[in-house]
């Protein structure tokens, strides 16, 4: 029992002061990558959170699906998800959380942060108060838990602000922009006209419906608005639509989306209250009659407020120009997107996208204040233009980004640097290194080939994939659309090629050889060849030979144009770094088939060919003549660890039992740490909720195989792999002459492939 007398001074709350190397606030999917990654780097780290849950947008209070460069595979970046710990979260979600369930996906992230011992994490508490060294530098954040009626104060010599608005750059007089730049400034063509379309994007809050299995009435609350049957964007509302779909609902980019962000949400409550009165009781929708609401957001998902300024300034021509950074450390690949700021109310269609012929590269220097020396910026604040920030602000770029930040942290506590240190040329390769031993994936920068043992030794496969034949054994795909199938071509090879076609009545059929403009892209603007064949009725083969050869080693599209009357016979096999694509719609990313922006706003027009979801998008069967011959064991110790101009895989042949990789060294090497790279399919876009997944496992991905040591000593065994990077530390150094790695192809339709092996 506690009884405390009244006192004439004023109670203070409990007071727990905290002492770290680090301190991230805000626990958005940026901040848990940040934290995560710093922790694992050795550092003690504070992770601050004002909600009950981790993830932010993609927690289960707002319930956004999680995306990125792959944009739900409706652009032509190929093999683009991001890398690293964010795709290490996508795939256990994935195996735990197929569904899309965004409760699961909460128990996913807090796992996450749960099991790293250096994480000490601060839930439904709320960072009021910044102390300053000096000017330039943070000494500490403030914080108050409701939950516990406890105020925190965190100190550190490194922070990082993940909140999403800019609470520690703000309070500590970091440069900061709200709002849309004029055209002039970084020569952006697709910069809004601020008068008529607004210069902020809104807030969306999203509702789920149930079916009751019998008829439910609906009394709308007093506030609702009573005319939604006259929102200009209604005309997007689909009944059987929920969730993260309902994007659309948005309103507040006339506002400060910062300080009246209540009053945006509960203009938001009075929309969609009045959306289901419409629904329900209009009349329109008979077919609701049996459904009820069974949730409406009460926290909304915030698209934009602060940006704040690094030494760089990532822009509209950075991403369209797709232009090389020194200290490129991410990447990204989301259509320029921008929302009218007067959301459901606008006279403008719901959004503007416009896409990249492929991934851009995101400078180190976007990631610190340029004023507060000792403030790292992650999430949708980094230093960005309000254009470009319509690409960078989605959650997948912007955890891909948390990662770089917590590695940078890593690096300048223990080598006694400030962030912008870190930009230097002398340091920017080692964050670099650091970032793609993890997968980060930096376009055009592998793994430094001098710190892996692997380059030092000889590698002999028991088979290698050469591709004479994709068999002939899956289902037709009718031409009603144009298609096309995607191979890694070698340079001054003229290949010849056998398909199956079945025509419903005599046609002529058009086949093409493309490329991409750049050897990097997978946009196929460039048709090096075309040929017209005559194509009776009925089911027949068809034989072609494309004469002209390719300068150099790279992807090529072997193409077939639209024709209603022609379908192609596919194949059940899928092979790393070979897919499918076609010349299709996607509306969830604005794509019609191609892309045709207005004059003068400094966007490429060129087509859209996607690759459809499993278990569609089965690879077109045809002969190969002479074999695709691009699965060579020696890419590895590339330093890629996905797709990139070519496969950069091993791939065994599918007849071979028992795949087995060995690595001889001259002289005995000592050996701490193993790590191998395989397939997660990077190409398939992981949604975390509402979309839901075919299976657990990327059918890519090697399960099951074996390591071990020169003598056939086994080292190591793995039964139910599912991650794209499998890591093995030896507390006490091995040392062999080799390493021998039995593995097991994932099916009877895939054979093993294995990217990367790193010894160290």
């Amino acid at each position: 029992m506690i009884i405390e007398k009244y006192s004439s001074k004023k109670r203070t709350t409990k007071l727990v002061e905290l002492q770290s190397d680090f301190v991230v606030v805000g626990g958005g999917l940026s901040g848990v990558c940040s934290a995560i990654t710093a922790a694992r780097s050795g550092l003690k780290v504070v992770l601050i959170q004002d909600r009950p849950v981790l993830g932010g947008n993609a927690s289960s209070e707002v319930r956004l699906w999680s995306l990125g460069a792959t944009s739900h595979m409706g652009n032509n970046n190929r093999w683009s998800r991001e890398g690293g710990l964010i795709n290490e979260i996508l795939l256990d979600n994935l195996k735990k959380n197929k569904e899309g369930n965004p409760l699961i996906f909460d128990t996913i992230l807090l796992e996450k942060v749960y099991e790293e011992n250096n994480i000490t994490l601060l839930l439904n508490t709320s960072v009021y108060e910044v102390a300053k060294n000096n000017s330039d530098s943070i000494k500490s954040v403030t914080g108050f838990c409701s939950q516990n009626s406890t105020t925190y104060i965190a100190k550190a010599p490194l922070f990082c602000d993940a909140s999403g608005d800019g609470i520690v750059g703000f309070m500590a007089g970091a440069s900061f922009r709200m709002g849309a730049e004029n055209k002039e400034e970084f020569d952006e063509g697709f910069s809004p006209n601020v008068n008529d379309y607004g210069d902020l994007l809104g807030h969306s809050l999203y509702f789920y419906t149930k079916d009751l299995g019998k008829p439910v009435s609906y009394t709308a609350p007093s506030f609702a608005i009573k005319d939604a049957g006259s929102l200009p964007s209604i005309k997007n509302y689909q009944l059987n639509e929920h969730g993260c779909k309902l994007w659309w609902v948005e309103y507040g980019g006339r506002l400060d989306t910062i300080h009246e962000s209540e009053n945006i949400k509960f203009e938001l409550w009075k929309v969609i209250y009045g959306i289901w009165d419409y629904v329900k009781n209009s009349g329109k929708y008979p077919e609701s009659e049996n459904l009820t609401l069974e949730w409406v957001g009460t926290i909304p998902g915030k698209r934009e407020s602060r940006r704040f300024e690094g030494d760089f300034m990532l822009s509209q021509r950075d991403i369209v120009e797709q232009r090389d950074h020194y200290d490129a450390v991410s990447y990204g690949g989301w259509a320029m997107d921008l929302h009218p700021a007067d959301g459901v109310y606008s006279k403008h269609s719901s959004c503007m996208q416009w896409h990249s012929k492929g991934v851009y590269t995101i400078p180190y220097r976007c990631f610190y204040s340029k004023d507060i020396n000792n403030l790292f910026l992650a999430g949708r604040i980094i230093s960005a233009s309000h254009v470009a920030f319509g690409s960078t602000r989605v959650m997948l770029t912007c955890a891909h980004g948390g990662q770089v930040v917590g590695k940078a942290a890593s690096l300048c506590i223990s080598n006694n640097l400030l962030p912008r240190a870190i930009a230097l040329k002398e340091n920017i390769k080692r964050l670099q290194l650091e970032l793609n031993l993890e997968g980060q994936s930096i376009p055009n920068i592998p793994i430094d080939k001098e710190s892996n043992l692997t380059n030092a030794a000889t590698l002999i496969a028991s088979s290698e994939l050469e591709i004479s034949t994709i068999p002939f054994d899956g289902k037709w795909t009718s031409l009603t659309t144009s298609a096309a199938q995607l191979l890694p071509f070698n340079a001054t090879q003229s290949y010849t090629f056998k398909i199956v076609v079945n025509a419903e009545e005599a046609a002529v059929l058009e086949v093409q050889l493309r490329i991409a403009e750049k050897v990097e892209n997978y946009s196929p603007e460039i048709i090096i060849e075309s040929k017209q064949i005559k194509v009776k009725k009925g089911e027949q083969e068809i034989v072609f030979k494309f004469t002209e050869k390719l300068k150099e080693d790279r992807y090529a599209f072997v193409t077939f144009l639209k024709n209603d009357n022609i379908s192609l016979k596919n194949s059940t096999k899928r092979y790393t770094g070979v897919l499918s694509v076609f010349n299709g719609v996607n509306k969830a990313v604005s794509n019609t088939g191609k892309q045709t922006p207005p004059d003068a706003i400094g966007i490429d027009s060129f087509e859209f060919w996607t690759p459809q979801r499993r278990p569609k998008g089965e690879n077109i069967a045809m002969d190969i003549t002479p074999a695709i011959t691009s699965f060579s064991v020696n890419n590895i110790g590339n330093g890629y660890v996905r797709p990139w101009i070519k496969t950069n895989a091993w791939v065994s042949d599918l007849e071979d039992k028992n795949p087995t990789l060995k690595l001889n060294w001259e002289v005995e090497k000592e050996i701490s740490e193993i790590k191998i790279f395989f397939d997660a399919d990077y190409d398939h876009s992981m949604e975390t909720t509402l979309m839901g997944h075919p299976e657990e496992v990327v059918p890519f991905v090697v399960q099951e195989y074996v390591i071990k040591d020169a003598s056939g000593t086994i080292l190591v065994t793995v039964l139910d792999n599912y991650q794209a990077i499998n890591t093995f530390s030896f507390p006490i150094p091995i040392k062999t002459k080799g390493l021998i790695i039995e593995l097991a192809h994932p099916s009877i339709e895939v054979p093993a492939s294995v990217f990367e092996i790193i010894c160290r």
